[in-house]
């Protein structure tokens, strides 16, 4: 997520009230959650292009294989076409999250750079007025946020899934553009969702490093309240960067956040007009080579799918 644009200003670094012990206590969550799920990797370097492939296997092993993700998994697998409906999902299966509704929002839409009036006209955010969207960022190398977000999301899909959640994604790359910051909130609060995750990748310069988990902060303006949800907001945040870290062994942002990896902010649509808890995650900054090296990469990119899908596991659980 590129910090320019509708929900993309320049944030204010604020210390967060637990600091880098939050984030080190999260991380001893029990892998177990989805520990019985194989994860096998092929190939894992990626590329600009996200060639990377990873396979998803769960028990028992007559269990069919994950649904494809614009040709990241693998080939035996069935392939889900995108519809009109990106926010429907199939029945879910039986396991300890059935009955649970997680909406995972990924950041930006592949389309959006194609049609700039419309995404650069203003919505309501309930504090002001922001633009619809923006086009996100990319690597040097032209590998772009909105791909990366759409593969890990595929890649959550299907893990949460597996766990028996109805799993919702408020686009699929199956509409011209958008959704607007306004429309992102309201999918996860039509769909009553038990916990939403909006997966981005930050554009900040090179030598910024990391990733950050941000957490909405108490408004009470215009269409925004937020009051109910920053405190189970902040339960899943926690939790999802505890096992990010642990996953991905990536480290907190050494740029916001003072090191502890969580940051409050009061001018995201995304956040301030969600009634349920929801949280964003920039997994990495796309313009520093080395955290590139990592967004494009198949393996990692399981990786981090896998990190933050235990995040959301932990925080239904309990």
């Amino acid at each position: 997520m590129s910090y320019v644009g509708p929900d993309f200003e320049p944030p204010q670094p604020r210390r967060s009230r637990r600091g880098p012990l939050t984030v080190a206590l999260a991380a001893l969550v029990p892998g177990a959650l989805l520990g019985w799920l194989v994860y096998e990797t092929v190939g894992g370097s990626g590329d600009a292009g996200g060639s990377g492939q990873a396979t998803v296997r769960s028990s028992p092993p007559s269990a069919p294989d994950a649904p494809t993700d614009d040709g990241k998994e693998p080939s035996a697998s069935p392939t889900r076409k995108p519809t009109a409906s990106s926010t429907s999902a199939p029945a879910p299966a039986s396991g300890p999250l059935k009955g649970k509704v997680v909406v995972i929002d990924p950041g930006h839409n592949p389309e959006n750079f194609q049609h700039p009036s419309e995404i650069n006209r203003k919505v309501n955010i309930g504090t002001n007025w922001k633009e619809c969207d923006t086009t996100g960022t990319s690597t040097n190398d032209g590998y772009t946020e909105a791909k990366f977000t759409l593969d890990v999301a595929h890649r959550m899909r299907t893990l949460l899934e597996e766990q028996g959640a109805t799993v919702k994604l408020t686009q699929d790359a199956d509409r011209p553009y958008g959704p607007c910051v306004d429309e992102r909130a309201r999918i996860g609060n039509e769909a009553k969702a038990d916990a939403v995750v909006s997966v981005h990748a930050d554009g900040s310069g090179a030598g910024n490093r990391g990733f950050h988990v941000i957490l909405p902060g108490a408004v009470h303006a215009g269409a925004a309240d937020t009051r109910a949800i920053v405190a189970p907001s902040r339960d899943l945040g926690e939790r999802v960067a505890g096992r990010f870290v642990a996953v991905t062994g990536s480290a907190p942002s050494n740029y916001v956040g003072d090191g502890g990896g969580l940051v409050t902010r009061k001018d995201l649509g995304g956040l301030n007009l969600s009634t349920v808890p929801k949280v964003f995650i920039e997994c990495g900054n796309m313009r520093d080579s080395k955290d590139a090296a990592l967004l494009t990469s198949g393996a990692w990119r399981q990786k981090a799918a896998q990190g933050i899908s235990e995040g959301i596991v932990s925080f239904l659980r309990g």
